[in-house]
C-alpha cells in the first residue's frame, strides 16, 4: 500500500517521502524517527500495521483510514483514536474488504457502534509465558526454595533455569545471574520472541540490518525467492538461514509481490474436555510452505509461481473441535460435505475473531473430511500461538454463538451460489453456499447445541 501511495505522489509531482511506512519489524531507531517526524509535521501520513495502535501519541493527524475491520471493537476504536488527538475536527473511515467479518459489520453497523470492547483472553499457564514471568520476578527478588508464584508452585521451572545458569541456587534461594534484562526479551504480541533478522546484502562489502520478521510469519513472508517490502522498496530473499535466524535480501526492481501457500497438518495429542460433539485439547501443528504466486502490483494478476523447498516447522498449541455424526454426513454425501467444510472453515476463520478479540492471524481453522483421530469429519479452531493463549478455550465456550453468527453471515449474503465474502475465493465456482448452509443447519441441530 505504501508503494501504491508513493507511486501516485510521484505522478502528482509531490514529494513521496511525505508518507512513510511503520510496522513492528522496523528497527527501533527507525520507528522512533518516524514518530518524531509525524509529531513535527515533516511526515504528513503513515501507512501502518497495528503497531501504531497502542501507547504512541503521534500528534496532529486528522484522518484515520482503516483498511478492513481490525477484528475487534477495541482495536477499531484504538485505530480510530490515532486521529484527532489535538484540537480541531477529525474523521475516521473504515474501508470494508470482501471478508465475511467486514461484510457482517458493514451490514450490521449497530454491532460495532452499540457494542462494548470485548473481553481480553490470556492463558497465564502457557509455559512460554509462565517461564518468562518467573524470570522477571527472579530478576526483581530472589525466589525462596518453597515459595509460591501466585497460586502455582514454580519449583520445576526454577530448577530448570538454574540448570541453564539463568538462576543460581545458593542457601535456600534462587538468585538471578544472567547478564541480560529478562523483560527486554519478552514479546507483547506472542508467547515467544524469536525473530528473523533481515540483512540487506545489495552492497556485498557493506551488509546492513533493515528489519525483523517473527518466526511464525517467516515461511510465508521471507522464504527463498520471496519479495520482501521495506519502506516501500522491494527486496528479493537470497537466502534464509533457519538455524542462525537470519534472512539475506537484495534490492530489486520488480512490479510484483509474492504470496505463499502453506500446507498445514494437525494431530491431537491430548483431550482436556469434551461436551457432546465438541472437544478441547492439545494439538501439534506442522507447517510447510509449498508454492508461491507472483502477483502483479496494481492489477493483482497472477503472473507466475515457484516451488518452495523448506523443512517442516512444528508448534504445540491448543485447539477446540467439532465432530460430525455419521448419520448427518451420509445425508450430504462426500462431495457436498467436503465443499461445506471448506465454506464453514472460511466463515469461522473470519467470524471467530469478532468473539475472541484477536487478529485473524491469531487463529488457524483446519478441517478434515476423514479425521484420523476421530474417524469422522472434523473442524478445528486452534491458537496460532505456541502453547495457546486461551483463544481455543474461548471458541469452545462460545461455540453456539460462532455457529449462529456463521449462519447469519452466509444467510444475509446476497449471492446465490457463494462468493469470497461468505464461502471463500472458490465459493462461487464450487457452488458452496448450499452445502455450507446445510452443514451449518446440521451443526445447529446436534444435541449438544440445543
Amino acid at each position: 500500500m505504501l508503494t501504491y501511495i508513493r507511486e501516485n505522489l510521484k505522478r502528482l509531482r509531490v514529494d513521496e517521502n511525505l508518507v512513510s511506512g511503520y510496522r513492528g519489524g522496523y528497527l527501533p531507531k527507525e520507528r522512533r524517527k518516524i514518530e518524531k517526524d509525524l509529531k513535527s509535521g515533516k511526515i504528513l501520513g503513515v501507512v501502518s500495521t497495528n503497531a501504531l495502535e497502542l501507547g504512541i501519541d503521534i500528534g496532529s493527524l486528522s484522518l484515520a483510514v482503516i483498511h478492513g475491520y481490525p477484528g475487534s471493537i477495541s482495536s477499531a476504536w484504538q485505530q480510530i483514536g490515532r486521529a484527532g488527538r489535538r484540537s480541531g475536527h477529525s474523521a475516521a473511515i473504515l474501508v470494508a474488504s470482501s471478508a465475511p467479518l467486514d461484510q457482517f459489520i458493514a451490514t450490521k453497523p449497530n454491532y460495532f457502534f452499540g457494542g462494548s470492547p470485548e473481553l481480553a483472553r490470556i492463558n497465564p499457564n502457557n509455559l512460554y509465558i509462565y517461564v518468562d514471568h518467573v524470570k522477571c520476578s527472579a530478576f526483581e527478588l530472589p525466589f525462596a526454595q518453597d515459595e509460591s508464584f501466585g497460586i502455582t508452585n514454580p519449583e520445576e521451572v526454577l530448577e530448570y533455569l538454574s540448570q541453564y545458569e539463568v538462576l543460581h541456587f545458593a542457601g535456600s534461594r534462587y538468585f538471578w545471574q544472567s547478564d541480560s534484562f529478562p523483560a527486554q526479551n519478552m514479546s507483547l504480541r506472542s508467547a515467544t520472541n524469536e525473530n528473523y533478522v533481515i540483512i540487506d546484502v545489495t552492497e556485498g562489502h557493506k551488509p546492513r540490518v533493515i528489519g525483523e520478521v517473527d518466526r511464525p510469519s517467516a515461511p510465508m513472508l521471507i522464504h527463498p525467492e520471496a519479495i520482501y517490502f521495506h519502506d516501500g522498496k522491494s527486496y528479493q530473499v537470497i537466502e534464509l538461514d533457519t538455524k542462525g535466524m537470519r534472512c539475506y535480501v537484495k534490492s530489486v526492481s520488480v512490479d510484483y509481490y509474492t504470496d505463499a501457500d502453506l500446507a498445514t497438518h494437525l494431530k491431537v495429542l491430548d483431550i482436556f474436555t469434551e461436551k457432546g460433539n465438541w472437544g478441547l485439547g492439545e494439538v501439534l501443528l506442522t507447517f510447510r510452505p509449498t508454492v508461491y504466486k507472483k502477483i502483479k502490483l496494481m492489477t493483482h494478476e497472477n503472473v507466475g509461481y515457484g516451488h518452495i523447498h523448506m523443512d517442516e516447522d512444528e508448534m504445540h498449541t491448543t485447539a477446540c473441535w467439532i465432530k460430525l455424526e455419521k448419520k448427518f454426513t451420509d445425508i450430504l454425501g462426500e462431495e457436498r460435505l467436503s465443499t461445506g467444510l471448506l465454506g464453514i472453515s472460511h466463515l469461522f476463520r473470519a467470524i471467530a475473531p469478532l468473539f475472541l478479540m484477536c487478529d485473524r492471524g491469531d487463529i488457524r481453522v483446519h478441517s478434515m473430511v476423514r479425521d484420523p483421530m476421530f474417524s469422522a469429519p472434523t473442524i478445528y479452531i486452534a491458537d496460532n500461538v505456541p502453547g495457546g493463549v486461551g483463544l481455543a478455550d474461548g471458541a469452545f465456550a462460545l461455540k453456539e454463538k460462532l455457529i449462529d453468527a456463521a449462519f447469519e453471515a452466509i444467510e444475509s449474503c446476497p449471492c446465490s451460489d457463494g462468493c469470497p465474502a461468505c464461502t471463500g475465493a472458490f465459493g462461487a465456482t464450487m457452488n458452496a453456499k448450499g452445502p455450507t448452509m446445510a452443514l451449518l443447519e446440521i451443526l445447529r441441530s446436534q444435541e449438544d447445541l440445543k
